[in-house]
């Protein structure tokens, strides 16, 4: 079992509802092509056929986010050498369903009918079934669609359930003939296309699960900014990348207003707390009307006891929602450990961080203007919030906010790289919990002189005093125990082991310092200069981890590759702290990185050098769009122009 690629697939998105198919828009049975229903894949197939000629692919078009088309020629060799007949296919969804209208051009003398077939396959597989490769190759059943007992009530519309009672799909296309056969739901259209002339038809799919836990947002989306002035890439990055987050809106069921941004399409497509508190924070400075609803999603999830099976404690803000446990397998986090099994709870805490965040975010928000009345509503969740990292996220008292997991089946790293591989040494050996990361200390540190600042402002000066204090022992702390040397010089090792030994592989983690108030000027000098060595920068950006590691590797997940997101945190802590021309190389090359990429940042890509490859190599699973690589389109260009 393998978790199918997506890296030459096109998709179009408009949470809950997206679609996935080849790059030539033809929907195929097998890997994660499909038309989903939020966690849940509702048809496999799609196959268009015209009079059983050859569809020729010409070009496809993705604007991002919620719309894409496809361009064929009709191959017809009785009119002659020249593409005669050309097919325009239009692909479009809305957080309710999707539509295709299909056009077909001629450029002969005399009058073409043509038969159009679209044949649509229903399904019903789990997306935690497909990320896993189960049942992500064509049915052998040919039968498979009887499961669904489809409702015909006229010629051209059917409707059926792919779950229960609550899950309705419903397929209809005005004008064509409707087949219920043992491969799926047919439609067909008899076309009378004139000379030089056109002939148009559509269909559309209507699908809503009664029980999803979150559904599209209906308030206002974020407007796609132009730049004047600015290089076209980055408008066209732009573009692309505030189509892709509006797509990624998602709102609870009970409150469709109060939107977030789903983490990433197609595998993690639903409220992730680190994820949609990164993508609002980077989208802040341009718009930051979803990090504050953001806030308050999480502040209305935030923990209240301690479990140990979903990580939950008081005042921690939550890892993942889903509406069902998720089971995935992942190394042990010790040397050769084997592979054990990771169940996620439906609703999980695992994540060290994202309370931090939180704090930070409602700080940036406050910062630029928050009014009083609407700081005062976020009180109680920051009294909780600054709970949890005063009684419980320094677990052995030792000073540092760290992670380990008490359960024994949930994640074994809860930073952002939470894969079990991705605490190494120098030597390329993994690290013993409990993990106390690097970055998540200088998070620590900035949430604190946060907390500072917005109980002064809400007039509680001596507990504003105290977290002041916190931080600098914090920092104290921090420089006493992280930094660490090699041949190139002095920088902070990426975690504090079991043992409170640095764990000393060079890493992306510690340009997260920058910007947090932990380094001083020196400090940040070196964390800088070592992130921008062509041992750490590829050239497309940053690499996760030094390529002189040696358990480095360009296309792993966490051990070498890039990351958009990782990068646009740096750049912003370079800006922060006024490394503005260091900012500026390092958006360029994330620039770069995109032009090669059709203007999506997916992800993560590999962190070969660009002196050797163009575009960049493809991590053939990733996902786009991802909420906080198309963030950081926002970040790109903060680095390279004059606008904010």
């Amino acid at each position: 079992m393998s978790q199918p690629y997506l890296h030459q697939h096109s998709i179009v998105l408009q949470a809950p509802v997206q679609c996935w198919s080849a790059h030539d828009g033809h929907i195929r049975a097998g890997g994660a092509q499909g038309i989903y229903v939020g966690d849940e894949r509702v048809v496999s197939s799609v196959a268009l056929s015209v009079d059983g000629l050859d569809l020729e692919h010409l070009n496809t078009y993705e604007p991002g986010g919620a719309t894409a088309s496809y361009d064929y020629v009709v191959r017809t060799p009785h009119l002659g050498v020249d593409p005669q007949l050309l097919l325009h296919r239009r692909r479009s969804v809305t957080g309710r369903g999707l539509s295709e209208a299909i056009t077909i051009s001629s450029a002969a003398t005399v009058t073409q009918t043509l038969i159009l077939r679209c044949l649509l396959t229903p399904d019903a597989t789990p997306m935690v079934d497909i990320k896993a490769g189960i049942g992500s190759e064509p049915s052998a059943d040919a039968s498979a669609p009887s499961r669904f007992e489809p409702v015909q009530p006229d010629d051209s519309s059917v409707h059926w359930s792919w779950r229960d009672d609550q899950t309705v799909a419903a397929l209809q296309a005005t004008s064509a003939e409707l087949d219920i056969t043992e491969q799926g739901y047919l439609l067909h259209w008899e076309l009378t296309v004139p000379p030089r002339g056109e002939a148009a038809v559509s269909w559309s799919l209507a699908a809503d699960d009664g029980n999803a836990i979150f559904i599209g947002a209906t308030s206002s989306g974020v407007e796609v900014p132009r730049i004047d002035g600015a290089p076209e890439t980055i408008n066209r990055l732009l573009s692309k990348a505030i189509s892709d987050l509006n797509a990624l809106r998602m709102a609870e069921r009970h409150d469709p207003s109060v939107a977030f941004f789903a983490a990433g399409s197609p595998w993690f497509l639903t409220l992730f707390g680190r994820d949609s508190l990164i993508a609002a924070r980077l989208l802040s400075p341009y718009d930051s009307s979803i990090a504050v609803t953001t806030l308050r999603v999480l502040a209305a999830r935030q923990g209240t006891t301690v479990d140990l099976t979903r990580a939950e404690q008081p005042g921690k803000i939550l890892h993942e929602v889903r509406r069902t446990a998720l089971n995935l397998h992942e190394s042990r986090q010790h040397s050769n450990g084997p592979s054990h099994l990771v169940v996620i709870p439906p609703e999980y805490y695992g994540t060290i961080d994202a309370t931090l965040l939180w704090i930070l975010l409602l700080d940036d928000l406050h910062t630029a203007g928050m009014s009083s009345e609407e700081l005062h509503s976020f009180q109680p969740a920051l009294d909780a919030a600054l709970g949890w990292l005063e009684k419980h996220a320094d677990s052995d008292g030792d000073g540092f906010v760290e992670y380990f997991d008490d359960s024994g089946s949930g994640l074994q790293n809860q930073g952002w790289k939470d894969s079990g591989d991705s605490i190494r040494w120098a030597n390329g050996d993994l690290a013993e919990g409990p993990i106390a990361l690097v970055e998540v200390q200088g998070y620590a540190h900035g949430a604190a002189v946060a907390a500072a600042r917005l109980l002064a402002a809400s007039g509680h000066p001596d507990r504003a005093a105290a977290w002041t204090r916190w931080a600098a022992g914090m920092a104290d702390r921090f420089r006493a125990s992280f930094w660490v040397s090699d041949a190139l010089g002095r920088y902070p090792a990426l975690a504090l082991d079991a043992a409170k030994r640095p764990v000393d592989g060079v890493s992306s983690n510690m340009g997260h310092l920058l910007g947090t108030g932990i380094l001083n000027e020196e400090e940040s000098r070196l964390v800088v200069e070592r992130l921008l060595h062509p041992s750490m920068a590829s050239g497309y950006g940053v690499r996760t981890l030094s390529s002189t590691n040696d358990g480095y590797w360009p296309l792993s997940y966490h051990v070498g590759s890039v990351w958009a997101h990782d990068n646009a945190i740096i750049i912003d802590g370079m800006l922060r702290d006024g490394y503005t021309s260091e900012a500026a190389q390092l958006a360029s090359q994330l620039l770069r990185a995109a032009e090669g990429l059709n203007y999506r940042l997916p992800e993560l890509f590999g962190g070969q050098p660009a002196q050797d490859v163009f575009p960049p190599v493809p991590y053939p699973t990733s996902c786009r769009p991802q909420a906080w690589a198309a963030a950081s389109a926002i970040t790109v260009a903060r680095a390279l122009t004059s606008w904010h």
